[in-house]
């Protein structure tokens, strides 16, 4: 068996110590006043030690709280800061977004067509200028099929799909877009018809017909997908279809289709 650590002989030690360090500190009648002034100066040392580290920990530990509330305050400080720059860039954004819808409602033909004007918010990743995606949809009477034009009455393409909120729209250099059209100085009548992304041209107009470079480029509103008269652009060259059975021209769009912004739905 191994060695008791509190032995009878420890055990009274202990016991003597503790009475004497209790009559030395309660001092009765005053009897231990000399022993207890010594055993006081022989702890100062050690007392003072104690109380000024007690002070320096008293002191880090308030440095310490007052760090860590210093830094909540900065971090949400930095958080209101960071929320103030974004509520101020989305102000800005809606008042160059208001501005521009303004000036372009100025020159949209408001008065012949019910217009529903709507943001760009996304477009063909390619590049090539086939499709855009509106921010209006169903929720607004927007259906397929419906003409998509900017300001001055362009014509830039038709409604292919219909969502709740939004709306994708094929241009009219898309590859399956067809205007039926006309030469506004001459007309001469053909199909308007997208190349791919890459442009558009003037197609199946007869050779008997007159095409002149400059000339203006109407939709005929034939086949009543279109309404009638709306800009589509100048032609730029004129050439012999493939099969020299018709006459084609290329023709420059009125609108740049690869950078829009705001467009009208026509509704009616």
């Amino acid at each position: 068996m191994g060695r008791k650590f509190f032995t009878k002989r420890t055990i009274k030690f202990l016991a003597v110590v503790v009475v004497c360090f209790g009559l030395i500190f309660f001092n009765p009648g005053g009897f231990f006043s000399p022993l207890r002034a010594l055993v006081l100066k022989l702890a100062y040392p050690f007392q003072k030690t104690f109380y000024l580290v007690g002070q320096s920990t008293e002191r880090y530990l308030s440095l310490a709280g007052s760090f860590w509330e210093v830094k909540k305050e900065n971090d949400r400080l930095i958080k209101e800061n960071y929320f103030l720059q974004s509520e101020n860039s989305n102000l800005k954004e809606q008042k160059k977004e208001n501005e521009l819808l303004r000036n372009q409602l100025k020159l949209a033909p408001r008065e012949k067509f019910n217009l529903e004007a709507g943001f760009v918010i996304g477009q063909d990743p390619q590049g090539l200028g086939n499709w855009i995606m509106i921010d209006k949809g169903k929720n607004v009477g927007i259906q397929t099929g419906m003409s998509v034009i900017i300001s001055q009455g362009i014509l830039v393409g038709r409604v292919e799909e219909v969502f709740a909120d939004s709306a994708r729209i094929i241009l009219l250099s898309h590859a399956e877009s067809a205007v039926n059209a006309f030469d506004l100085e001459t007309g001469a009548k053909g199909v308007l018809k997208g190349e791919y992304g890459l442009g558009v041209i003037l197609d199946l107009v007869s050779q008997k017909e007159v095409l002149n470079v400059g000339d203006t480029v109407l939709s005929s509103g034939l086949g009543g997908n279109f309404p009638k008269g709306l800009l589509l652009g100048k032609i730029q060259e004129v050439r012999v279809s493939a099969d020299k059975l018709f006459q084609q021209a290329v023709v420059n769009p009125g609108a740049k289709l690869q950078s829009l912004e705001v467009v009208f739905v026509i509704k009616n």
